[in-house]
């Protein structure tokens, strides 16, 4: 099921769920919306009270990939809930391939999976790095600044 909600900054924001996500993209390829600009996640661990549009339940997070029909100059945005137990949507690459890498830092950062990527591995942070340091509840960790001594 997807959800047409309403238009957000000059866009026109759709909902898929998970399952519809790929179909969805694909439909509005075949619309014109050819490119995809952007794609990202979002972790909105304190904000489940954000708004949304009837029928959408939140979850913890969110992947939003903005589309563009050149033709016609519009963008459309589509929002993906992601539960927290189950990071896991299908991957835009075989129909957008500039999204390699977009998808690729959303699995480094938040450790939301894109199923169907030709190469699902780190891209900002070293491979043995534990974690994912964009989602909200990360520790940053106490790295000590180390100053260079001055000679008075």
């Amino acid at each position: 099921m997807w959800i047409v909600g309403s238009e957000q900054h000059g866009q026109q924001v759709v909902f898929p769920d998970r399952e519809q996500y790929l179909a969805v993209a694909k439909a509005l390829a075949d619309e014109g919306f050819t490119i995809c600009v952007d794609l990202c996640g979002v972790d909105y661990l304190e904000h489940f009270g954000r708004p949304l549009p009837a029928g959408v339940v939140p979850e913890r997070f969110e992947v939003v990939a903005n589309l563009v029909d050149i033709g016609n100059r519009r963008r459309i945005r589509l929002r993906v809930q992601v539960p927290e137990a189950d990071l896991v949507v299908a991957s835009l690459f075989n129909l957008h391939p500039g999204t390699e890498a977009p998808e690729r830092e959303t699995y480094d950062m938040f450790g939301i999976e894109f199923d169907g990527h030709p190469d699902l591995t780190r891209i900002l942070m070293p491979e043995d790095w534990v974690g994912h340091p964009l989602r909200k509840d990360y520790d940053p960790g106490r790295i000590p600044v180390q100053f260079k001594e001055v000679d008075a």
